[in-house]
């Protein structure tokens, strides 16, 4: 998942990507690395120094051998990391987004982990794993999830007399509609291009974005289900005065949120932070819930965006690379880091470690039912600029059928996922 995440102080919401879970270590047998030094590929955010330092002095405790922990950027790193796994010496533990493994996996470049499955991933949420498989082998482990939330003006509801936060989708537009009426606010700042959030909408209506035909994937955005979820979508949208034909980074909506004349807003926890960076004064007026679904036992599907950690199966060094997995993806680490930076854990039991962050404990209950886009190498090409999805959104919010809008890019759809990978 690609991502440049903020930090802020005074917001105790961040969403520095970092984490990871598992059992407290394990069994070193066949992992002595005196005299070896692990070369671990981790993205700049996703280690804080802290977390860093105890997992090094861990391992090296443990193995006898050096950590050497680089840090990457995200622009251009699929290439980099593509390119990286076809050589004689890659590096031995590689961070991947989640969305990427797939196609990672599919090269042969990542060492399969389904016997650490079995002893260190007994617990590992199904939602959360369910990226780290690839044609029924455990390419990856995974290692944390974030998903959006509900990020609203607290002062604005209240002058709306709005009590509470609402459970349902029903009650949430109520409450949109009363911000309508009854204040100077814009309700909801909803650009027409929130793909993301538009994923959770699918996820939650069990839509497709591709199918099997010819023994090929293509294009099932022409399903009914999917025009019902962007139905939901338009309503949400009508609330808005957001462009339709941008996303929620151009502009930042957390800059917009920070004016202090919008309702709310549905995003990661790291937005907040830019709207607090923007002007502090907001900070206080700042409240989370979790985005509702059509009934209170439900809530809305979420995209769980995140990274895997995956052993590069070139590298010489095996079982001392899963010997630091055991190590970084112990409950321990785990546990100080997903209660540190926000970040969900990957087995359910760790949850708790979230309690006193408010938009991570928005973010929890939605979880277990989030997804993902299409686990397949051919989806990468799909969401390169323009994305056609984003395309077909706009269409419709602009006055399109459902059925013409898809229409209209479906070839182009179709055309990417034929894309060799």
């Amino acid at each position: 998942m690609k991502r440049g995440l903020i930090a802020a102080a005074g917001v105790a919401v961040l969403v520095v990507n970092v984490a990871a879970c598992g059992s407290d270590g394990g069994d070193t047998s066949g992992a002595d690395g005196k005299g070896e030094t692990l070369t671990v590929w981790a993205m700049d955010g996703s280690t804080a120094d802290q977390w860093q330092k105890d997992v090094q002095a861990d391992f090296e405790k443990k193995t006898g051998a050096k950590l050497k922990v680089e840090i990457q950027q995200w622009n251009g790193i699929q290439q980099k990391i593509t390119t990286a796994l076809s050589e004689s010496d890659p590096p031995d533990v590689i961070e991947v987004g989640n969305t990427q493994t797939p196609a990672y996996a599919k090269t042969g470049g990542l060492a399969d982990l389904s016997d650490l499955k079995k002893t260190l991933g007994k617990d590992w949420t199904p939602s959360i794993n369910k990226s780290a498989v690839y044609d029924g082998k455990q390419y990856a482990a995974p290692w944390f999830a974030v998903n959006r939330v509900v990020i609203y003006n607290k002062k604005i509801w209240s002058e709306a007399g709005i009590k509470g936060t609402p459970k349902t989708r029903e009650e949430f537009f109520d409450a949109l509609d009363k911000i309508e009426q009854k204040t100077d606010a814009e309700p909801l700042y909803m650009p027409g291009q929130n793909w993301y959030f538009f994923d959770g909408l699918l996820i939650g209506n069990n839509a497709d974005l591709v199918k099997k035909k010819g023994g090929k994937w293509v294009s099932n955005l022409s399903d009914p289900k999917i025009g019902e979820a962007m139905d939901v979508y338009k309503k949400y949208a009508s609330y808005s005065k957001a462009p339709k034909d941008k996303d929620e980074a151009t502009p930042q909506q957390g800059e917009v949120f920070a004016k202090g004349k919008t309702g709310a807003m549905i995003g990661l926890s790291w937005e907040a932070a830019t709207a607090v960076k923007a002007n502090k004064k907001i900070e206080k007026d700042i409240g989370y819930f979790t985005i509702p679904g059509e009934t209170a036992d439900k809530p809305e599907g979420v995209f769980l965006g995140g990274s895997n950690l995956a052993i590069a199966a070139g590298s010489e060094k095996q079982e001392l690379a899963k010997e630091f997995l055991k190590i970084a993806l112990s409950d321990k680490h785990e546990g100080a880091l997903a209660k540190e930076n926000g970040v969900i854990p990957n087995k359910e039991s760790l949850s708790g470690k979230l309690k006193g962050n408010p938009a991570a404990e928005a973010a929890a209950p939605a979880v277990a039912d989030g997804g993902l886009t299409p686990l397949i190498p051919e989806w990468a090409a799909v969401e390169n600029p323009p994305n056609p999805i984003k395309t077909y959104m706009t269409s419709v919010l602009k006055g399109k059928s459902h059925k013409a809008a898809a229409a209209a890019v479906e070839g182009e759809m179709n055309k990417r996922l034929s894309q060799k990978q």
